[in-house]
């Protein structure tokens, strides 16, 4: 897909950054243009998290990103470009973990195809999330790239809230 691009970028050396996002999407056939940013945050499940580490199979997550990228064509149609990037490594509490950006002509697309990316990447992509805590235990969570067979089994087709999750994260 000409009009995707995506990345995984080493946290230690670059920042996933927005403006980066919004100026590949953005183009004069487009009047909706619909972003997603994922930051790390400072709780979960009742625990003080003070840092996350991602580990990500970068080959496997960026063809899974293509292949999200072209599901989200089918979907939404032409025009459309799509920016989807991930940090890899040790984030603080506040960075951004996620970015996923779409430009369409019309802002119902826009959205869809922007869901459907961030949905997708959260379910399919080969992306594992250790949490740190303010005491200076780690525990690594259980995210649906790790639990969910049926995403494989069915491709990046998953819809939000299409299947249960026995573990601590929701949508």
């Amino acid at each position: 897909m000409d009009n995707l691009r995506t990345l995984v970028v080493d946290a230690s050396q670059t920042r996933l950054e927005v403006a980066d996002a919004i100026a590949w999407v953005s183009d004069p056939r487009f009047g909706g243009i619909a972003t997603f940013i994922g930051c790390v945050r400072g709780a979960n499940l009742g625990r003080v998290v003070t840092g996350i580490s991602y580990d990500i199979f970068r080959p496997l997550a960026l063809h899974i990103f293509a292949d999200i990228g072209a599901q989200a064509r089918r979907e939404v149609g032409d025009p459309l470009k799509l920016y989807i990037a991930h940090a890899c490594g040790r984030l603080a509490v506040g960075d951004i973990a996620v970015l996923v950006a779409a430009g369409t002509p019309h802002r119902d697309e826009a959205f869809r195809a922007c869901r459907l990316a961030i949905e997708a990447v959260k379910h399919a992509s080969p992306i594992w999330k250790q949490e740190h805590y303010i005491d200076g235990d780690s525990a690594w969570s259980e995210g649906c790239s790790l639990c969910d067979a049926q995403s494989a089994e069915a491709g990046v087709a998953v819809a939000a809230g299409s299947h249960q999750h026995p573990h601590g994260h929701r949508h």
